[in-house]
């Protein structure tokens, strides 16, 4: 018994229709369709949600199969398939990364090169205490709701944090040190509410992507 065969069977006895299998699935009723007539492949996401509303093991759904086109096993097929995913998350993850720093770097150009004494009140306005906490919460929220960077997510709000209090420090503190010729330490109570600001985000991203998944269930 092919694939297509094997997930349609397990379907009617699970006593679903195809509609109900793609609501369950969180995919088209024509997805279901072309996964069972082997017009497509359904991915380990998509098989390891089958077998928990199908009630069938990953065992029966996945043992290998001689009938695919191309000579290819259903099990070579999986491995593309989530090499891709892996593939895609992770190009993902380092553009979530390259947006925070290229906002994070904007934030030290512009007081650099495009402010004034004068403007210090707006400045620290509108990239300390407006533009980072927003950017810091969002990639965050982004995080957790599509759980990047596996079982280390948890790290993510502590190096959040530190950047956040670099912010002021290599700003304001900088041009302090540099005009007095002295050394300060960062202003460290920035970590934890930049940590904070992190985790709250995640918390919330996380708190969604649950949700999502109990609607499905």
């Amino acid at each position: 018994m092919n694939i297509g065969s094997k997930i349609k069977t397990a379907r009617n006895e699970a006593g679903l229709t195809q509609e109900n299998a793609a609501e369950l699935l969180g995919v088209s009723r024509q997805t279901v369709s072309n996964w069972e007539n082997e017009k497509s492949y359904p991915d380990i996401v998509s098989v390891i949600k089958m077998s928990d509303i199908y009630n069938i093991s990953l065992d029966r759904l996945l043992k290998e199969d001689s009938d695919m086109q191309g000579g290819n096993s259903y099990i070579d097929y999986l491995e593309d398939s989530t090499n891709t995913v892996k593939s895609k998350t992770k190009l993902s993850e380092i553009i979530l990364i390259c947006v925070y720093l290229f906002i994070w770097a904007i934030s030290e150009i512009v007081f650099w090169f495009f402010s004034e004494p004068s403007d210090a009140m707006g400045y620290s306005l509108m990239f300390i205490w407006i533009l980072m906490p927003v950017t810091t919460f969002i990639v965050s929220l982004i995080i957790g709701k599509n759980g990047y960077f596996g079982r280390f997510r948890w790290v993510i709000p502590v190096i959040l944090g530190i950047m956040f209090m670099l912010v002021p420090y290599s700003t304001f503190g900088a041009s302090n040190m540099a005009a007095f010729h002295t050394f300060r330490w960062p202003d460290f109570p920035m970590l934890p509410a930049g940590a904070a600001i992190a985790y709250a985000g995640m918390g919330l991203g996380a708190l969604i992507k649950t949700n999502k998944r109990s609607r499905k269930a």
